[in-house]
């Protein structure tokens, strides 16, 4: 590995809370979030001319009933020093576009459908996706927290519509939202909450509280976690977090240069335990595993060295990843490969490290009392 490379993956790890615990966490995005509609519309959107950007254009479909029962069947097939099961904690949207309203009322307003209406929508063979969340969160193998409202930027999304791009009403003819063609206003359009100028931060606080009320209806409890899709934001979203019951805001890198409006920037640093004026505290997380990202890779190992030096920190190991590395509706080798590897680190991870505690971020934010201020 690169001089480079050795240098900010230990300069990430320098600051914030240390532990002797070998705690383990796998912050996992995109859950609830609809990008494919299914290996059909992928199929009408390359007819259509949609390019394929990424991994997540190809294969990031919503979660179905046989991802999570092949999914819970690896994480079930170990425990940790405590008895524990790996559990993921699955950054979640709990709304989507409701693609046939917005049609019927010829793209008046943003129109949205909670994430249950969308597994009923999308057919039988996703009907028992709800009671499947269920026992998942019983038995310990996955637990939603919130990942905003939905994984995309609205204002984006309606200056589309209003010109009527060939990209997004492909997309609408198919219930899908990928393969976007990039905007003139150098948004990311699966960033909820990029703006251009401050005054637009206002419209995302107010989608975020809605976006916690929705999360509390579907799931019947508050989310204390919150991360931003595709880690764009800026930090005065965050205020006032506290009161609608957000206690940890999760980050996926120590480094950020977040938007001032008005394409001016500034470096923030991250780490886990900062706590801004008027925020909850930070999570940040320093490890990686994206198996299906460049499949001949070696990620077990990449993931183990990282694991391996945040331990040598005495920092818990926050494991970044995705739902398309375990999605299967596209391509069910797509999900074979991601549990795979993701089987095989979870063993190397006991085999080196007996003592390791597996834990969920805002499990492992009460075990380092990431409440206090003291670091």
């Amino acid at each position: 590995m690169s001089l480079r490379y050795k240098f900010f993956q230990n300069a990430k790890n320098v600051l914030g809370r240390r532990t002797n615990r070998k705690i383990v966490v796998f912050a996992v995005d995109d859950y609830g979030n609809v990008r494919i509609g299914s290996k059909r519309a992928r199929e009408k959107l390359d007819q259509a001319g949609l390019k394929k950007y990424s991994r997540y254009d190809v294969h990031d479909t919503l979660e179905t009933p046989d991802d999570f029962h092949a999914l819970f069947e690896v994480l079930d097939s170990v425990k940790d020093c405590q008895g524990n099961k790996p559990i993921f904690t699955g950054l979640t949207i709990p709304a989507n576009i409701d693609f046939e309203s917005m049609v019927q009322h010829d793209f008046d307003k943003y129109r949205y459908e909670l994430l249950p209406t969308t597994y009923q929508k999308l057919g039988a063979h996703y009907g028992d996706m709800m009671n499947l969340w269920k026992q998942g969160i019983e038995c310990k193998l996955i637990f939603p927290e919130f990942h905003g409202r939905e994984h995309f930027n609205v204002r984006i999304l309606m200056d589309k519509l209003a010109r009527r791009s060939e990209d997004v009403m492909a997309c609408f003819a198919n219930r899908s939202y990928t393969s976007l063609t990039p905007s003139n206003n150098k948004m990311k359009w699966t960033a909820a909450y990029a703006f251009e100028t401050l005054a637009e931060i206002h419209q995302h606080r107010a989608a975020v509280a809605d976006g916690l009320n929705c999360f509390e209806k579907i799931f019947g409890f508050r989310a204390t976690v919150f991360n931003p899709p595709s880690s764009m934001d800026h930090h005065s979203l965050y205020w006032d977090l506290e009161q609608h019951g957000i206690r940890y805001v999760e980050k996926s890198s120590a480094f950020q240069k977040e938007h001032q409006g008005n394409q001016k920037y500034r470096y923030r640093i991250n780490y886990t335990g900062k706590k801004n004026t008027r925020s909850p505290v930070m999570i940040v997380r320093n490890c990686v595993f994206e198996p299906t990202e460049q499949k001949s890779y070696d990620w077990v190992g990449y993931t183990l060295n990282q694991v391996e030096t945040a331990f040598y920190w005495k920092k818990p190991a926050i494991i970044s990843s995705h739902r398309v590395n375990f999605c299967g509706l596209v391509d069910e080798k797509n999900r074979e490969t991601g549990l795979k590897q993701l089987g095989d680190l979870l063993n190397q991870l006991l085999k080196r490290w007996p003592d390791i505690e597996f834990m969920t971020l805002a499990e492992m934010g009460k075990a380092l009392n990431l409440s206090s201020d003291q670091m």
